[in-house]
């Protein structure tokens, strides 16, 4: 049972889902700057491909652990987020990750690998935080019905933060504060860090003079003990969780060295960067088309026209980003429509929709794969916009139904974000040895999960929903 207080405040839920939707953005801008530091990092300490991947393993890593820790203190002394509220645990979160881009002064200063990973890793205790404060959150903010909606809402400018990352975060890096002669050095990373840890700081102002809902349980509801693993759609969301990230990540972080292959594009990564901003870009425009189609208040007939609208301004603004002209953007003007049509097929349910968005990934990973050129890098890039409802869809059907034990399902489930540390990590082994083109073969396994688990949802929290409405609850 939620609070009177609560209740009472569901008329401003407006304001806490904007106010919410901001750190989403910086913490989306801030991840997808390792895509950039690795290859970066590469270069600058004569790195494998092993080695630079330890960036994502330290980053994501820290989700493990910090979910880990949040889980067996729910077990032993219960929820830590219901002791101290949603408010207090995102203000902790942002302080943790705002650390993290501090450290990075002294790692660039002094120059040593080590430091920059653990710079990385505090910054992902960090994010942890947010993730299992922060999405749980927004889920709460409204209907379960309209959960999925509302975080692929959130989740679209956490996209829109991936998305300028590479293009501004690369200027940075590589142009702006790199050393006159265009030679790599350690000291270029260290003013956009400071940056970053100065706007966290104002996120974390303006959210502490917000007034939040507390959606704090009675303290006779708390709970402690392994109550969350006796469901079984959240055991395999677990899994699903670490492919999906370890999926995501695995790609977005090897698309530069993708792109710099000569059987595929040959590109520096001046211009691979601009790229990756569009693979980063398409996940937006897929959450913001799945906020739409996915609200289940909306008639058809008005989700095309907001769908098509959406698509349009967000696409002019990928365009405006990035340093490509229309010609060398337009290939993925065909990507748009066949996510429209995915979407329509799936029929606003998450589950069916997010089978398919799995399915295609697999296709366009094998080909990928198998072709060179043109085709190859379009194919890698296609990926972006097919992940986009997967983080919020498989977190809403995993947590879905679980009552009292919400929050401890969602520390396992931002546990499981590890699959970001551990995927790149097996697929750097595959490049180093097999190369970077059949290393995809990695993601295309971790896709399949997810296609399994969405057919899984769509029969067995179909099933539980009718046994609960033929029962009477």
């Amino acid at each position: 049972m939620i609070n009177k207080e609560v209740k009472s405040q569901s008329r401003n839920y407006t304001v806490p889902l904007v106010t919410i939707t901001l750190l989403f953005f910086m913490w989306g801008f801030i991840t997808c700057m390792n895509d950039i530091l690795i290859p970066y990092l590469k270069q600058l300490f004569k790195l494998t491909f092993f080695e630079s991947m330890l960036v994502q393993f330290c980053f994501f890593g820290a989700y493990f652990i910090g979910s880990l820790i949040y889980f067996l203190i729910s077990i032993y002394k219960g929820d830590p987020i219901n002791k101290v509220g949603y408010k207090k645990g995102i203000l902790f979160g942002i302080f943790l990750a705002a650390f993290g881009c501090v450290l990075f002064y002294p790692a660039a200063t002094f120059s040593y690998y080590p430091l920059f990973l653990g710079a990385l890793f505090i910054l992902g205790l960090g994010f942890t935080v947010l993730q299992i404060t922060a999405n749980a959150y927004v889920s709460l903010l409204g209907s379960e019905e309209s959960a999925s909606s509302r975080l692929n809402m959130t989740q679209a400018f956490n996209a829109f933060g991936t998305t300028i990352a590479p293009v501004l975060g690369g200027h940075l890096i590589f142009e702006f504060f790199s050393a006159a002669d265009g030679s790599f050095s350690a000291v270029a990373t260290r003013i956009p860090y400071l940056i970053f840890a100065g706007i966290l700081l104002l996120v974390a102002l303006l959210i502490s003079r917000v007034k939040l809902p507390s959606f704090q349980t009675e303290e006779e509801e708390a709970v402690q003990g392994w109550g969350a693993l006796k469901f079984n759609h959240l055991k395999f969301g677990v899994f699903a969780m670490f492919c999906y990230v370890g999926g995501e990540v695995a790609v977005g972080s090897f698309i530069i060295s993708f792109l710099e292959q000569p059987q595929i594009m040959g590109f520096d990564e001046v211009i691979s960067k601009n790229y990756l901003s569009i693979y980063w870009g398409g996940a937006m425009i897929g959450r913001f088309l799945g906020a739409i189609s996915l609200n289940q208040s909306i008639s058809q007939g008005k989700k095309a026209i907001y769908m098509l609208g959406a698509a349009a301004l967000v696409f002019l603004v990928i365009f405006s980003i990035v340093n490509l002209t229309f010609a060398q953007i337009s290939f993925f003007l065909v990507f748009i429509v066949l996510n429209f049509i995915a979407f329509f097929i799936g029929k606003a349910a998450p589950a069916r929709t997010l089978s398919i968005f799995a399915a295609v990934n697999v296709v366009l990973l094998i080909s990928a794969m198998i072709n060179h050129g043109e085709l190859a890098m379009y194919s890698i890039l296609g990926i972006g916009i097919f992940n986009s409802i997967m983080f919020s869809n498989i977190y809403t059907l995993a947590i879905s139904g679980l009552g009292k034990y919400t929050s401890q399902g969602s520390s396992l489930v931002v546990m499981a974000i590890l699959g970001g540390a551990i995927v790149p990590i097996f697929q750097g082994y595959l490049a180093d040895h097999f190369g970077v083109q059949h290393s995809f073969i990695i993601p295309v396994f971790c896709y399949l999960v997810i296609l399994i688990f969405g057919a899984y949802c769509t029969k067995y929290l179909g099933h539980v929903k009718s046994t609960e409405s033929k029962s009477g609850h």
